[in-house]
């Protein structure tokens, strides 16, 4: 069955149940014009992952066998990695599913009070991104998974682009560390040093990094560095984190979270439960039609480039690709809160413990 059973793309299904959005939700332009896609690899790709997960003892196997499929890990990357070769979406999907395996063992370092795993873990993480081979068969499975999944994406594009995505997820695991600060402080950071920080945890770089990976070709800075692209890449990243904060609000309340725009609003903006979910809501708004309003300077910017030369062709057709993607991103990200079993809070024994997650320390000691 088709992760997306009532996409556009899909309509053979159509009559299979979509899920409820609740209307404080629910973003109608979304869901009429950003149409969802769909990777044709998304079965096999599903299967793989969760093998990969087991392989690489992520999860252990009562988890990966009842919560793996319904969280929806793959489904994400399927729609939104579109035009990458099968074996470059396994690599990033199973990537993406070790980071959200990271996000939970920091989340239960933090809830359990684990100062020196969380310390011990974080070094070993920089070690291994810096040099993959060395951490292969590390005894921390989240050491050696973050080896194995990296590995792989180094095989596709120059060692420029390597060093790029090194650089950016070095800096994504320093912000992971400043939350695990401010949430053992109990510290809500203001909200303009909430959002700095959410960039980096969220991995804006990263998924944009993610896009040329997916179109087969690293970008010069002319392109990535030119105001138009970049406005439309942040912007589709900026949406992916509000939305998520919208939509986590409540599980991240009922956690005793620090990190999300609407606690920070009302905290350091006094303003209350309702009116933090309008701001954000307005937020999210404000990204949807901006990445509308740049999306054509960014076709004419990949016009330009497609000169008639082969590589500007080739060039022009890679931008192409990843602004498509970055379109795509809005309605994956959307669909998938609304899908994931990572957000139905009010399904869980204990809404400050996602069933899905061991709650014992992990690691060599």
């Amino acid at each position: 069955m088709p992760a997306f059973p009532y996409s556009t793309t899909y309509s053979t299904t159509a009559t299979a149940t979509v899920p409820t959005v609740p209307p404080s939700l629910s973003l109608p332009v979304i869901e009429a014009a950003f149409p969802r896609q769909l990777h044709p690899f998304w079965p096999r790709l599903q299967e793989k992952t969760r093998s990969w997960l087991l392989e690489k003892r992520l999860m252990p196997a009562d988890k990966v066998e009842e919560y793996a499929d319904g969280l929806c890990y793959t489904d994400l990357m399927a729609g939104y990695y579109l035009g990458a070769s099968d074996e470059v979406l396994q690599a990033i999907a199973d990537y993406s599913a070790w980071f959200f395996v990271w996000d939970d063992r920091h989340d239960r370092d933090v809830v359990h009070g684990r100062a020196a795993d969380w310390r011990r873990l974080r070094f070993r993480l920089h070690a291994a991104l810096d040099a993959p081979a060395v951490h292969l068969h590390h005894p921390d499975a989240l050491v050696a998974g973050l080896a194995d999944s990296v590995a792989r994406l180094f095989a596709f594009l120059p060692g420029t682009w390597n060093a790029r995505f090194t650089r950016h997820f070095h800096a994504v695991i320093e912000a992971y560390d400043r939350e695990f600060r401010n949430r053992t402080e109990g510290r809500i950071p203001g909200v303009e040093e909430y959002l700095a920080l959410r960039r980096l945890t969220f991995a804006h770089s990263i998924w944009n990094d993610l896009l040329e990976l997916s179109a087969g070709r690293e970008l010069p800075d002319a392109v990535r560095k030119h105001p138009s692209y970049r406005r439309a890449a942040t912007l589709s990243q900026e949406f992916a984190a509000l939305y998520n904060d919208l939509c986590s609000l409540p599980k991240e309340i009922a956690g005793d979270e620090v990190h999300n725009l609407g606690i920070s609003l009302i905290v350091h903006e006094g303003l209350t439960l309702e009116e933090a979910v309008e701001e954000v809501r307005r937020r999210v708004g404000e990204c949807i039609s901006g990445f509308l309003a740049v999306e054509m300077d960014v076709i004419r910017l990949a016009d330009r480039i497609a000169d008639g030369a082969v590589h500007g062709k080739e060039l022009g057709a890679a931008v192409r690709n990843c602004l498509a993607n970055m379109r795509n991103w809005f309605s994956s990200v959307y669909w998938f809160h609304h899908e994931s079993g990572r957000y139905m809070v009010d399904s869980w024994d204990d809404r400050s413990t996602p069933p899905y997650v061991t709650n014992e320390a992990a690691g060599e000691k």
